[in-house]
Formats: structure tokens, C-alpha cells, sequence
């Protein structure tokens, strides 16, 4: 697959995103946010499982014990980071979670560097403040006080960026993008129904309240949007491609002037050009420099 592909196919993923964000907030009165994240990860991970053990019994593929680790790190960050977001949204603002859950755009490239030793191109220290610039305009150029689900959301940031770090690399190590997404999908749904029927006594009556935002997620931004992420993420960098997928504000604010009737203010349509100039510059300039590269390489030969 071409990176200029993978690039699209990430940026379709965040749309999907983006609008689940106000199916997530709206399910947030009548679900506990376990609850919520259980039953949309395990309808999510069983319409892909057919694809998955397809790939898996296609690809032959035998996963090594650091694989099967791997995918646990991965299992971790999702379900980490899908809890505290959801937890965080029935908190604060959805203005505050917009710009706060974009946080991962500078925490992908941080983690990768101290961590694990890798340094991103040199253009992604251009992207991410233009990003971070971008999301926050988009938000509407502030947040309001900072409360404890503002820093529940920042954690999650965190999470996601460690999702977004071990999925491109399980993935491509691997070569089975939808297999080991499905498996994320199934073990954080089994873990938030295990740990929300409990403690948020959860009902039948509860999901059929909110079937609508639950097959939205489910389907779309779970099953759909998460292994797209996973595809692409093959074949782009983990620091370019949370700048790509940070993308997901911006349809997160034309999902709420849709179907909320919420509109931007003047600001907003700043931040989403600068949002969009940083994901267009993180793609272009690599592929630009490599191309002027190539023809010196080959008059050496």
C-alpha cells in the first residue's frame, strides 16, 4: 500500500472518530462509561472477527512470545484510554475533552523518543505545535477550569498515545492489522462489562436507551475506524500519524454543528486550517525531500 493511501486511510478513520464523540457524550446520561466502552468494544470486535481470522489463517503467521506481549501492552493502552475518555467526557466539557484528548499528538513522538529511541522526521516538531495551535482554536480558543475529568481526559491522551505507538508496531511486525485489532477490541470489552456490572449495575434497559450512539460506535468508529487505524498505520510513522489522526477534533466540532446545531466561532475555522496545514505538512515535505534525494543518489551511482 502507498503511504499517500495509508495517509487517507487514517484521515478517514478520524472521521469516523470525530463524530462518535458526540454519540459518546450524549450516551454519557444514561450509561456508566464502562458500561459503555463494554458493549461497544465486544459488538465492535465481533463484526471484525470473521475478517480477522481470515487474515490470521491467510497470513500463517506465528506470534512470538514479544508479539503476544506486544499486543498485551496494546490491549492495556486501549482499554485504558477508551475508560478514562469516556469517564473524563461525563465530567468536563466537550470543548475541554476535544483539545485535551488531542494531547497525544505531542505524547506519540515523546514516549517514542525517550522510550524507545525513535526519532521522528524532523518536520513533526513543525506539526505538533501547529496541531496542538490548531485543536485549540478549533475548541474555540480556551478551556474552561480544569476539573477532575480535564485530567482524566489527559490521561487518556497518554493511553492513546501508547495505542497509537504499539499498534504500529505489532502491526507492521506482524502483518495482521485486523487480527490483533480485533483482539483489543474483544479483551477491553470483556474487561469494562466484567468490571460495569458491578459497579454500574448495568441494564438491558440501558442499552436499548441508546442503541442508536452504541451501533454508531460499534460499527463505525470501532470495527471500522480502529482497524482502518491499524491498516494504515503499517506504512506511516507513529509520530506523523497522530498528527493525522488528531484530524478527529475536526470532525468532532462538524459532528456537533450537524447534529447538535453547535457552531464554530471565528477561531475555529483557523484552528482547523492550521489543523489540516500541519497533517498536509507532515505528509507532503517527507515525500517531497526523498524525491529531490533520489536523483543525487542515482548520479553517484
Amino acid at each position: 500500500m502507498s503511504r499517500p493511501l495509508a495517509a487517507l486511510l487514517l484521515l478517514l478513520c478520524t472521521m469516523f472518530w470525530g463524530f462518535a464523540f458526540v454519540a459518546q457524550k450524549s450516551a454519557m446520561g444514561t450509561m456508566g462509561p464502562l458500561s459503555f466502552a463494554g458493549v461497544r468494544y465486544i459488538l465492535g470486535g465481533l463484526l471484525v472477527l470473521p475478517l480477522a481470522l481470515g487474515e490470521w489463517k491467510r497470513r500463517k503467521v506465528t506470534l512470538t512470545r514479544n508479539n503476544w506481549l506486544l499486543i498485551g501492552v496494546l490491549c492495556f493502552a486501549f482499554f485504558m484510554g477508551s475508560w478514562l475518555q469516556q469517564a473524563g467526557l461525563a465530567l468536563t466539557t466537550a470543548t475541554n475533552a476535544g483539545f485535551l484528548t488531542g494531547l497525544y499528538v505531542f505524547f506519540v513522538p515523546l514516549i517514542g523518543l525517550v522510550f524507545l529511541r525513535v526519532r521522528p522526521h524532523p518536520i513533526v516538531y513543525v506539526g505538533v505545535p501547529m496541531a496542538l495551535v490548531g485543536i485549540y482554536f478549533l475548541n474555540g480558543g480556551g478551556i474552561s477550569g480544569f476539573n477532575q475529568g480535564d485530567w482524566l481526559i489527559v490521561l487518556s491522551a497518554v493511553f492513546w498515545a501508547m495505542h497509537v505507538l504499539s499498534l504500529g508496531h505489532i502491526a507492521k511486525e506482524t502483518g495482521l492489522p485486523i487480527f490483533v485489532s480485533a483482539i483489543s477490541f474483544l479483551v477491553a470489552g470483556v474487561v469494562a462489562l466484567a468490571i460495569a456490572v458491578p459497579t454500574e449495575a448495568l441494564t438491558l434497559a440501558q442499552i436499548s436507551g441508546v442503541w442508536v450512539q452504541l451501533a454508531y460506535a460499534a460499527v463505525l468508529s470501532t470495527a471500522v475506524g480502529f482497524t482502518l487505524q491499524a491498516v494504515g498505520q503499517q506504512y506511516v510513522p507513529p509520530a506523523n500519524a497522530a498528527i493525522i489522526l488528531s484530524a478527529e477534533s475536526l470532525f468532532a466540532a462538524l459532528g456537533g454543528a450537524v447534529v447538535l446545531g453547535d457552531r464554530l466561532p471565528a477561531v475555529g475555522y483557523a484552528g482547523a486550517a492550521l489543523l489540516f496545514a500541519a497533517i498536509v505538512l507532515v505528509e507532503a515535505v517527507p515525500a517531497l525531500l526523498a524525491r529531490r534525494q533520489l536523483p543525487e543518489v542515482r548520479a553517484t551511482n
